[in-house]
């Protein structure tokens, strides 16, 4: 009897064809086309075929099923059509948040892009001649702007690339005496560069700078796809310069020096100064690479963050090459930089490697205006950058802005504790506590900020933060101790309204 029945139940469901002829989703197919409707139909009637299978709808449930059908199907089809890559509200109080896309990008940058993006643009065409250009030009330019002063101080003037087997040749006045290139991401870079410059030869390295980074992607294993071979010296927390010069030998091809950006090893510890990197390098006619990996542009200290070098510190100290990111401390795109030497970066365009780790014309876009920016200085244009400068009271305003909003909400509905809405079901507390950088970047620096602390009578802080992700915007934050924490630094301008909305939308 109860087989039969469920036999019955299955013969009530509709087909494909027969739902795409009800009216009201007739009009889905024509917003949306058939194909897509007929797959969203297929989809719930998959589920209502598992939930009868498993006596989970039985004669009641299922009219109410059949009759809601239309609605399931455009609920379906919502589902289906909407992208996978949605903007979301970081309250985590990382500013680089790796997950969440890292840096956001600046109004002018977003801009830049667009007009780019909708037209024909000038990507390897010179305007001047109207032959064929270089896309390296469109940063470039703009890098050698904000590397002439370190550029004219320094004894980068343009080197012969062909005067020595090492790299390091006699000095000509031929060109810029800094270049800049562009290629996916900082790890490309280091492959580039390493493969340009050392294939078949050795490139010495300290082992206390073997690091892992996101992904488990591994350095030494990126390292070794360049067909160099790395001779890794010192030991973990201890390396001299002495272990650098006695591992040259005639099949030394670079030295390199890898920040360790995202971890810090302090105790018993030795490193040497980069200035005795670069006299060695000068000493023994090879070029010293520098992966900085976050790539700051501006002066950190200016916010409170020591120990985390930027590109110029390195150009500034001799490095023949440096490499980092775009949409770390630089506050852009993601891509890789390589700048340095002129007869260097030459020799790594050169390499047919270089074509199929070049990046797009937005990218060139969005680095563009990034650097465009930092050329005017204008650093609070870049959001990544902004939150940092924040100070405590300043997030102090914002926060208690943002409490008093929900205790307004809370006071409008004393009676409402088992009603609809979930501001009532709040408790709100605000705490001291610390941003932190995020993205691999100074892993020890901290900066001081104001947390907003919530608790849900209904659900425990693990509970309600996932119901936070589920909501529309997803608002992203943090669990310690048992309640959800907002760092409202990383909250973009304009998102608080956002925030209070969806905190009592939980219920």
């Amino acid at each position: 009897m109860r087989a039969s029945s469920k036999s019955a139940r299955f013969q009530r469901l509709p087909s494909t064809d027969q739902l795409l002829q009800n009216p009201e989703l007739r009009l889905f197919v024509e917003r949306e086309g058939q194909p897509a409707v007929a797959d969203a139909i297929r989809r719930v009637l998959a589920r209502l075929r598992e939930e009868i299978a498993d006596d989970r709808l039985d004669e009641k449930s299922l009219e109410l099923a059949l009759d809601g059908l239309p609605g399931a199907v455009e609920r379906q089809l919502r589902q289906s059509l909407r992208y996978s890559l949605r903007p979301v509200i970081n309250a985590t109080g990382v500013i680089l948040h790796t997950n969440l896309g890292r840096a956001p990008l600046a109004a002018a940058v977003v801009e830049h892009i667009r007009e780019t993006a909708l037209s024909y643009c000038n990507l390897e065409l010179d305007l001047g001649t109207g032959g064929r250009g270089k896309r390296d030009v469109h940063v470039d330019r703009l890098f050698q702007k904000l590397f002439e002063e370190i550029a004219a101080a320094g004894d980068f003037r343009g080197q012969d690339e062909d005067s020595s087997e090492t790299g390091i040749g006699e000095a000509t006045d031929r060109g810029p005496a800094l270049s800049t290139i562009v290629v996916n991401n900082n790890a490309a870079a280091v492959l580039l560069a390493l493969n340009s410059l050392a294939e078949g030869g050795e490139v010495v390295v300290s082992r206390g700078e073997l690091v892992e980074i996101g992904g488990s992607f591994r350095v030494p294993e990126v390292m070794s796809k360049s067909q160099a071979t790395l001779r890794e010296v010192g030991t973990t927390n201890r390396t001299r310069i002495e272990d650098y010069e006695s591992a040259i030998t005639e099949r030394t091809r670079l030295l390199l020096r890898v920040h360790r950006s995202n971890f810090a090893i302090t105790g018993f510890t030795e490193q040497p100064a980069l200035a005795e990197l670069v006299a060695l390098a000068r000493r023994r006619k090879i070029p010293l690479i520098e992966d900085l990996g976050s790539g700051a542009l501006f002066d950190l200290r200016s916010v409170g963050i020591n120990n985390e070098p930027s590109v110029a510190d390195s150009l500034r100290a001799g490095v023949d090459l440096v490499t980092y990111s775009g949409d770390k401390l630089m506050g852009g795109p993601q891509a890789g930089l390589i700048t340095g030497r002129r007869h260097l970066v030459a020799r790594l365009r050169s390499n047919s490697l270089f074509r199929a780790l070049r990046v797009d014309k937005l990218t060139y876009a969005a680095l563009e205006a990034t650097v465009l920016a930092y050329v005017k200085g204008d650093h609070d244009a870049m959001p990544a950058l902004r939150m940092m400068r924040l100070t405590k009271s300043e997030i102090a305003r914002r926060a208690e802005g943002l409490v008093a909003q929900i205790a307004t909400q809370q006071a409008r509905e004393p009676g409402q504790r088992s009603g609809p809405s979930g501001f009532a079901r709040l408790k709100i507390e605000l705490l001291d506590g610390e941003s932190v950088i995020g993205g691999g970047a100074a892993p020890s620096a901290v900066l001081p900020t104001l947390l907003i602390a919530v608790t849900h009578r209904d659900f425990s802080a693990e509970e309600f933060c996932a119901r936070l992700r589920q909501c529309d915007p997803p608002l992203i934050a943090r669990v310690e101790a048992d309640r959800v924490l907002l760092d409202v630094r990383t909250v973009l301008a304009g998102q608080d309204p956002a925030v209070v909305e969806i905190l009592g939308s939980i219920h």
